[in-house]
């Protein structure tokens, strides 16, 4: 589940008063794909490719990085769809995101884009975002991952259903406050929100992808 962060700062000094243990922080450039009649999307299925690159640590303010024209490394991620909870579901809906997910690293990201295109799959959504990785020495069973992107800070939460409600709690966060939507529906539910503005706004406008706005 994700917990949408209003204040990076206070956030930043919460994980080091509770002694987490930083991770490091990388951009991600991830790229979905789907058939051309979106049959992946349509049985709640996620095919995607990231690409990682190592990032200095969080600061005000975050921009796309300089791209890269060496071949770089991916890592290809297949989610099967939601799965019911086992447990009763909290009053505001849904409280975790439970699913399989199978990934595999491989040399060549681009490579493995023009095998997937070879294979009939396309991009369909492209979104970014700079992540910093701690982990809370009580809490072995639970990552916390602080995500910087186009559309807020988001702190992600991935492990036991025990661990995630405690990690939350000390951060001052409760059950009301998970969220369960990807960043794809996060980004349409903030462009459909956002107006036009002359100056426009952190997003790219003319793409429909979640990226930074580029680097001069």
């Amino acid at each position: 589940m994700k917990l949408r962060v209003a204040d990076r700062e206070d956030l930043l000094r919460q994980l080091a008063s509770l002694r987490a243990s930083y991770q490091g922080r990388v951009h991600e450039m991830n790229t979905l794909y789907d058939t051309p009649g979106g049959a992946l999307r349509r049985e709640g299925k996620l095919l995607r490719i990231r690409v990682e690159q190592p990032a200095e640590p969080a600061k005000i303010s975050a921009r796309a990085p300089r791209e890269s024209r060496k071949s770089q490394a991916a890592l290809l991620t297949f989610k099967g769809p939601p799965r019911p909870e086992p447990s009763k579901k909290s009053p505001g809906g849904r409280r975790y995101k439970i699913r399989e997910e199978r990934e595999v690293r491989v040399a060549d990201g681009a490579v493995l884009a023009r095998i997937l295109e070879a294979m009939g799959l396309r991009p369909v959504f492209r979104y970014e975002k700079y992540r910093s990785t701690f982990r809370l020495p009580p809490l072995p069973g639970v990552t916390l991952d602080f995500d910087e992107t186009p559309i807020g800070d988001f702190l992600e939460a991935e492990g036991t259903r025990a661990a995630i409600d405690r990690s939350a709690a000390m951060l001052g966060y409760g059950p009301a406050d998970y969220i369960t939507e990807s960043y794809g529906q996060l980004f349409l539910r903030e462009t459909r929100r956002a107006k036009p503005s002359r100056k426009g706004n952190t997003l790219r406008s003319a793409s429909r992808d979640m990226l930074f706005p580029t680097k001069k």
